[in-house]
């Protein structure tokens, strides 16, 4: 691999971490205010997968 690509690969897992919070925030927030509960539930589940994927990653 060449330096780029290994430094997009370092940096990517924290990205998805990121998102993973903002979607289990948002999520969590959509559920609390009662407000469209099937987007809330499906960005918790985003925010599972996309903690799974970090953690295949990582291995």
């Amino acid at each position: 691999m060449n330096g780029a690509l290994t430094g997009i690969a370092a940096v990517a897992p924290a990205v998805a971490m990121l998102a993973a919070f903002a979607c289990a925030i948002g999520g969590g927030y959509l559920l609390v205010k009662r407000r469209q509960w099937l987007k809330g539930v499906l960005m918790l589940v985003m925010a599972a997968v996309l903690v799974g994927n970090v953690l295949i990653w990582t291995m």
